[in-house]
């Protein structure tokens, strides 16, 4: 009987694989297929010289260009705030907090991962105006406020992979520093964080994702349809789940459609190159300190 148990569980394991690999082809492939048409030069820098875009001569504002620039700055400043405080309070939960704290806390955690992104963008609003009107009038939705935004949209994530990650470190890592004479401090510093990496690195991926993707969130918060490069953290900019949600509702004639997929190419592309980057520094440090040790 347990035997049978086990092969069943395996097979619906195996089954449930080939249909999640499947979807994800099916839409990967679709996309691909009416997007790779249009990914020419006109698609990302208009009648633009791509030079002169590239050396911010001029402006594009008939390209992908703006949107890809606005996408990758959007997703670096937003896990940029996000990382040092929710690694920070990750080792907290995981290094100094007792059991009663740890359940207020992850109470908490739970409680803003469930929150919508909707919300999300309606507080990133909410200090847009309270900012403006108390602060300085020239403070509107903007890049920086979207940034802030996204990045309390993705803390649970890194707070609780970074909790995780150090909790399930061996007795035997936890204590060996210790044993030797280095403080708390230095403990998680150089040997528990080191050691955790790879666990972090996956909640910092799953952040990149959250944030590359993410629509309702920047919508109140300052993206527009034509902006151009952004020359300021306190400017609006353009975003490309933002550019695919407009074209995809809004689309004049096929080609505009078509231009949608091909955004769609671009933003998988990015998110790509932004995990293998996550993936070859956590690999790096990773190194180091094996090398170290």
């Amino acid at each position: 009987m347990n035997r049978s148990l086990e092969i069943a569980i395996a097979v619906c394991s195996w089954l449930c694989g080939i249909v999640l690999l499947g979807t994800v082809c099916t839409i990967i492939g679709y996309i691909a297929f009416n997007g790779l048409g249009t990914l020419k030069m006109q698609l990302l820098f208009g009648d633009i010289n791509p030079l002169d875009a590239l050396l911010l001569r001029k402006q594009v504002f008939d390209g992908l260009f703006p949107a890809i620039v606005g996408t990758l700055l959007l997703v670096i400043l937003s896990v940029g705030i996000a990382i040092p405080i929710g690694m920070a309070s990750g080792v907290y939960m995981a290094e100094y907090a007792n059991d009663r704290v740890k359940k207020v806390f992850s109470l908490l955690f739970d409680i803003l991962a469930s929150v919508p992104s909707i919300v999300i963008g309606l507080f990133g609003f909410t200090l847009a105006v309270f900012l403006h009107k108390h602060f300085s009038e020239n403070i509107y939705p903007s890049l920086f406020i979207s940034s802030i935004s996204l990045a309390f949209l993705v803390l649970p994530y890194i707070i609780r992979t970074t909790q995780i990650a150090l909790e399930n470190l061996p007795p035997k890592t936890r204590l060996a520093a210790l044993a030797l004479g280095a403080t708390k401090l230095q403990n998680i510093i150089y040997v528990l964080i080191p050691k955790s990496l790879s666990g972090i690195i996956s909640g910092v991926i799953l952040a990149i994702g959250r944030c590359a993707e993410d629509t309702a969130v920047i919508m109140l918060t300052g993206v527009v349809a034509s902006a151009g490069v952004p020359k300021s953290l306190l400017a609006q900019y353009e975003a490309l789940p933002f550019y695919i949600y407009y074209i995809s509702s809004q689309y004049r004639n096929t080609e505009e459609l078509l231009s949608g997929y091909g955004a769609s190419i671009i933003l998988l592309v990015i998110c790509t190159v932004l995990f293998f980057c996550a993936f070859m520094i956590q690999r790096g440090l990773t190194y180091r300190a094996l090398y170290r040790a």
